[in-house]
């Protein structure tokens, strides 16, 4: 009780310079918080969006050769097939799934007197999960009867489904490819998504590839997309798909643009280091702005230390040690600026909550008040509390004892 009384006794005797440094440690904690709260949010809005493309997933394109080969001139353009995703699945079992993919825009599709040319895609089963495409309540997704039997049944965006049926249920109704009509079986739940190879999924159709292969009598792909079984033996496979393309295709397994390779793995590994520095980086920033508030609260003690010259002095002759005037004035200033990390806690959370009610979620997402964030706050704070704290009470610990009587 003696102690809390002195300490704001002390705070009392110099109100606005206590008030300006409080502020500066409120400001200071708020700031970190709220950089921290940002750069959370941001960093899995990200991650959402690319989870839009799918995890894990590698896209495969037929490219045009850079090298002579065999006789082959350079130039030529590599052309993959249904019969090429099969050989790789049957010589690379590091493979987990792959899915062939055809597309085509020059199928229109009708719903009355609606039309729309999407993206219309001829792919296997595992394509959906390999993509994150999943259907809408009613609905489903394309399955193995429709691939055996050539079934004319058609999966489509929920972006495209509101255009060719507005706010009727499309699941169950026909509409027309080009002149042939197809069910529509689902309608996509609705993703984040960022990025695509062509058209972003909402706004897109999809087919079994076996009526599609025979609709459109062709069995040349727009390209082929695998999953391997272990991150760790993506640059092997790469390696291996390389090699027997290159053998099916003749060309010269050294000619890395004869195909087209987009490994999203690298991408999401690139993601991580961006916010690790992106948040370090958000981080200083607050770092230094509460560092301001320290030295203020290194200033103030200081000045305490000072006005408090008599007092140090008469409990040094009455037998308190140096360590018992350190401990207590340390104590002191972590007891200053805890209550204006609790008053910046408050704020910060504050702030982060209303937030949420600001319509920027798809630009930057939504500020995370993480005990991540909480837990790296407070370790700034202890930091900055050793540094501000250290230097007053050592001072006080050494003043001459007839010094501080004189």
């Amino acid at each position: 009780m003696n102690f809390l009384k002195t300490f704001f006794q002390s705070i009392n005797t110099q109100r606005l310079r206590t008030f300006l440094t409080l502020f500066g440690i409120v400001w200071g904690t708020a700031t970190l918080i709220i950089l921290l709260a940002f750069g959370m949010g941001f960093r899995d809005q990200m991650m959402l969006t690319m989870r839009g493309m799918g995890e894990d997933i590698v896209l495969l394109f037929g490219s045009q050769t850079t090298q002579a080969y065999e006789g082959y001139g350079i130039g030529r353009q590599i052309r993959l097939r249904e019969s090429d995703a099969h050989a790789l699945e049957q010589h690379i079992p590091q493979l987990r799934e792959i899915a062939p993919e055809y597309t085509t825009w020059s199928a229109e599709l009708r719903r009355g007197n609606r039309r729309n040319s999407p993206q219309l895609t001829g792919i296997p089963v595992v394509y959906g999960d390999m993509r994150n495409i999943f259907a809408r309540e009613g609905g489903r997704w394309l399955n193995k009867r429709d691939m055996e039997d050539q079934r004319r049944v058609i999966f489509i965006g929920d972006h495209l489904a509101e255009l060719l049926f507005g706010d009727q249920e499309p699941v169950g109704e026909q509409v027309m490819v080009g002149q042939t009509p197809f069910t529509v079986v689902g309608v996509m739940q609705p993703k984040t998504q960022d990025s695509s190879y062509g058209q972003r999924d909402r706004d897109r159709a999809f087919i079994p590839m076996t009526t599609f292969s025979t609709m459109f009598g062709t069995d040349l792909l727009n390209n082929i997309i695998y999953q391997v079984d272990d991150p760790r033996n993506n640059s092997y496979v790469k390696g291996r798909v390389e090699q027997i393309l290159a053998q099916r295709h003749r060309f010269d397994p050294s000619d890395t643009d004869a195909l087209l390779i987009w490994d999203t793995a690298e991408f999401w590994s690139f993601i991580t280091y961006f916010f690790l520095g992106f948040n370090g980086f958000m981080g200083m920033i607050g770092f230094v702005t509460l560092a301001v508030g320290g030295i203020g609260v290194a200033n103030i003690m200081f000045v305490v230390v000072q006005e408090r010259r008599k007092e140090i002095g008469i409990r040094r002759a009455a037998g308190a040690k140096r360590r018992t005037i350190l401990s207590h004035f340390f104590a002191e200033t972590f007891l200053l600026i805890g209550f204006g990390a609790a008053i910046g806690y408050v704020v910060a959370w504050g702030i982060v909550y209303l937030m949420q009610f600001i319509p920027i979620q798809d630009f930057v997402g939504t500020p995370q008040f993480t005990p991540s964030v909480g837990l790296i706050a407070f370790a700034v704070l202890v930091v900055i509390g050793l540094i501000a704290g250290w230097m007053p009470a050592l001072r006080a610990s050494r003043l001459n004892v007839v010094d501080c009587l004189r």
